[in-house]
């Protein structure tokens, strides 16, 4: 009897032994992975590519944003694979003596992205990764402003998402755009607690409208950089 109640306590001290290992392995695993919805916004500096190994003109920069969803979803502690949807501007301007042109196309983005983390507190943690992305055109505006005899006068028109091969007449316009784009794009940053600060820069590979040079260079591509805060929704 005396040996089936040891042998009964030793069990139950065994188990409960278990339980908290297991308990606080959870805990560890949740805190320095929780995965989770995020809703994030970003600043955005978008341009384009003007040279044909894919450098831009930083006096081209043109402040637009993004805005969206993100689902984290982690594979262990250390590892995540992240997508989500993102209402995504982009476009650029240019300027000279007497005038300026801004185009702002808004793209509907899906990245895939796949990230690494790791724990800088209790629950804080530094992430890197990258991925690839497709965007699909939406809408957007091009506005041109040109002074003459110091009168100015301001142009606007809708941007048309079409297919184009450059044959056409306004093939280069910068107000018929393709309607697909695609890339690749490296995020990083912090997670703290439910906040999130950080990092994204799309890298496209796509030309947005008619070829220029030719197919294979990297002039006429978008290159947007944003500056992100998120809040986790669970």
């Amino acid at each position: 009897m005396k040996k089936s109640k040891l042998i009964l306590m030793a069990g139950l001290a065994g188990f409960t032994m278990w339980s908290s290992a297991n308990a606080q392995s959870t805990t560890t695993t949740t805190n320095t992975n929780p995965g989770g919805v995020w809703l994030r916004g970003s600043y955005s500096l978008a341009n384009i590519s003007t040279s044909g190994d894919g450098t831009v003109d930083n006096s081209n920069n043109l402040s637009t944003f993004n805005a969206g969803f993100i689902g984290d979803l982690p594979l262990n502690d250390m590892f995540s694979l992240q997508s989500g949807l993102f209402l995504q501007g982009k476009g650029a301007k240019a300027s000279g003596d007497n005038f300026s042109v801004r185009f702002r196309p808004y793209y509907l983005q899906l990245p895939v992205n796949f990230a690494v983390k790791v724990p800088i507190g209790t629950d804080s943690r530094f992430f890197i990764g990258a991925g690839p992305f497709v965007s699909m055109g939406l809408f957007g505006k091009t506005t041109s402003e040109y002074t003459v005899a110091g009168v100015t006068t301001t142009v606007k028109n809708d941007i048309k998402f079409e297919s184009v091969d450059g044959e056409g007449e306004n093939d280069g316009n910068l107000d018929r755009l393709k309607r697909f784009e695609f890339g690749i794009n490296g995020t990083a940053g912090v997670e703290a607690g439910r906040f999130l600060v950080g990092i994204t820069y799309d890298w496209g590979l796509s030309k947005i409208n008619q070829v220029y040079d030719n197919e294979n260079n990297d002039k006429n591509k978008y290159r947007t950089l944003s500056l992100n805060l998120g809040f986790r929704l669970n």
